[in-house]
C-alpha cells in the first residue's frame, strides 16, 4: 500500500472512531436515564408491595380480634350462667338451712315458754 491510499483509508476509520466516541457518551447519558426510571420503578413497586402487606396484617389482625372477642363474649356467657345456677343452688340450701333452723327455734322458744308458764303457774297457784 501507499502512502496515498494509506492516508485515504485513515479518514473513514478516524471519522468512524469519533462516531463511535460520541455516540458513546449519549448511551451512557440514556443509560442514566434509565437506570433513574428503573430505580423510581422499583421503589413504586416496593412501595406497594410494603402497602399490600400492611393490609393484608391489618385484616388478619381484625380478623383475629374478632374471633378473640366472640370467645371471651362466650366464655363470658357460659361463666355468668354457672355462677347464677351456683348462686341458684347456694340460696336454695341457705333458705333450707335458714328454715329448719327457724323450726328449731321456734320449737325451742315454744318449749321454754311452756315451761316457764309451768314455773310462773306454780308460783301463783294460791297456797
Amino acid at each position: 500500500m501507499t502512502r496515498l491510499s494509506f492516508k485515504l483509508l485513515a479518514v473513514p476509520f478516524t471519522a468512524a472512531a469519533l462516531l463511535l466516541a460520541t455516540a458513546h457518551p449519549a448511551s451512557a447519558q440514556d443509560s442514566a436515564k434509565q437506570d433513574m426510571k428503573d430505580a423510581g420503578s422499583d421503589t413504586k413497586n416496593a412501595v406497594k408491595k410494603t402497602g399490600h402487606g400492611i393490609a393484608k396484617g391489618t385484616k388478619t389482625a381484625a380478623s383475629k380480634t374478632k374471633e378473640g372477642t366472640v370467645k371471651a363474649y362466650d366464655k363470658t356467657k357460659s361463666g355468668t350462667k354457672t355462677a347464677a345456677t351456683k348462686t341458684k343452688e347456694g340460696t336454695v340450701k341457705a333458705y333450707d338451712k335458714t328454715k329448719a333452723g327457724t323450726k328449731k327455734v321456734v320449737h325451742g322458744t315454744a318449749k321454754g315458754t311452756a315451761k316457764t308458764a309451768d314455773k310462773v303457774e306454780d308460783k301463783t297457784a294460791p297456797k
